[in-house]
């Protein structure tokens, strides 16, 4: 079976909504034919995966680090042994802090079984389920924690033991919310997912109705789920983690008919403005993807050129554009995943290190201590940063494992 936590590249049926999406953290998916279950945001592509390949191998390809070395974790029951039922999300994977530093995400067990955990800015690690999660053996359902606000409320999804994905919000005291979202269907890989929630406890994500399509909705606390595409979408993604602002506007990409990747911003009336950034190829399997909001409306996210070589991007309230590329990036690119209340951002490079670009546009790259960079695969990658500029994220390391990490600059 290929589940919801059980792929790197997100091609393989419709289970596979979650961790793909922020494991193998850039670049295009590939579309998927009509009644197929789309891949999620942020994967990567055999020929991104082939360039990526060659450029950490390519001359000249070493690393400048110039930032501090992270902080690394692992929740206390996250398996310690890699096995072909959850690879290559084995371990423990941070998705999302909060400007105290609370840091969410999931574990894998050592019975496969998937849990979501909360980690206190102190360093300890409480450990949880959703109600009606599926806790079979070696089936890899379970709950996954994607976001939480300053208030330590935690916004995530979990898959039940028919393969249904409901959306969940777990209170500061532990009280749980489940919900789902008008014509989510109710097959297997089908359902409703939670990826944001604001300061308010206001939430968005997807659900995927009885066709295997997605759609983009959003919740107020204790109201009505609303859906929405923005017009000409095929397949609507709301992306990870820091894509829904206080404000109420929330970010993602959707793909057209012709294959074409398209950032999206909704405002909080409902208007949805198409986002491309300035240099992005307009042809199938490229385009711009949007990956998070903050306060001021600043978006970043990243887009590829006519050569399939990805850069960054932040998008200003009045449609102003700065493109930019990490150090050391090479041939494949830079991926932004991440704004701060200040502008600053957060991704990974083509090699898989780590970097924050501050608001003056100086950059600080970081690699995890244990992190395996090459070949393929192995390395750091951020998800989210928060007002004082710590990142969360994730690495692998020589055993194929998963640990997560904190990173101060």
């Amino acid at each position: 079976m290929c589940s919801n936590k059980n792929a790197w590249m997100r091609g393989c049926a419709a289970s596979s909504l979650l961790a793909c999406a922020a494991l193998a953290a850039v670049a295009l998916p590939l579309p998927a034919p009509a009644g197929a279950a789309p891949p999620a945001a942020r994967v990567i592509g055999p020929s991104i995966q082939a360039a990526m390949q060659a450029a950490a191998r390519a001359p000249g390809a070493t690393r400048r680090v110039t930032g501090p070395s992270p902080t690394e974790f692992d929740a206390p029951h996250a398996t310690t042994e890699d096995s072909s039922l959850c690879a290559p999300n084995c371990g423990t994977i941070a998705f999302a802090n909060n400007d105290q530093g609370v840091v969410v995400g999931f574990y894998t067990d050592k019975n496969v079984v998937p849990h979501g955990f909360i980690r206190e800015p102190n360093g300890k690690i409480h450990e949880f389920d959703a109600p009606g999660a599926g806790l079979g053996h070696g089936l890899n359902e379970g709950t996954v924690a994607y976001a939480v606000n300053n208030q330590s409320v935690v916004a995530g999804e979990f898959e039940d033991p028919q393969l249904v994905f409901h959306a969940f919000v777990r209170d500061a005291a532990g009280a749980f919310t489940v919900f789902d979202a008008p014509g989510a269907g109710t097959g297997a890989g089908q359902g409703t997912v939670v990826y944001n929630i604001n300061t308010s406890g206001a939430t968005s994500g997807v659900y995927i109705d009885t066709s295997g399509v997605y759609h983009g909705f959003l919740s107020a606390p204790g109201g009505p789920v609303t859906g929405f595409d923005p017009a000409g979408s095929v397949y609507t993604q709301v992306c990870l983690e820091t894509c829904h602002n206080d404000a109420g506007a929330i970010v993602g990409y959707f793909v057209d008919a012709g294959g074409v990747y398209h950032g999206f911003l909704r405002e909080p009336d409902g208007s949805i403005t198409q986002i491309d950034a300035p240099g992005a190829l307009q042809a199938s399997n490229s385009g711009t993807l949007a990956a998070s909001i903050n306060a001021d409306g600043e978006i970043t996210g990243y887009y590829y050129d006519a050569n399939g070589v990805g850069h960054g991007f932040l998008r200003y309230p009045k449609g102003r554009y700065v493109t930019f590329d990490a150090p050391k990036s090479n041939a494949a690119g830079t991926y932004a995943f991440s704004v701060n209340y200040f502008g600053a951002v957060t991704g990974a490079t083509s090699v898989f290190d780590g970097f924050e670009r501050l608001p003056d546009g100086s950059t600080e790259t970081f690699i995890a201590p244990d992190a395996v960079h090459e070949p393929g695969f192995h390395g750091t990658r951020p998800s989210t940063l928060n007002i004082t500029g710590e990142v969360a994220g994730f690495y692998i390391d020589a055993a194929g494992l998963v640990h997560g990490f904190v990173w101060n600059p």
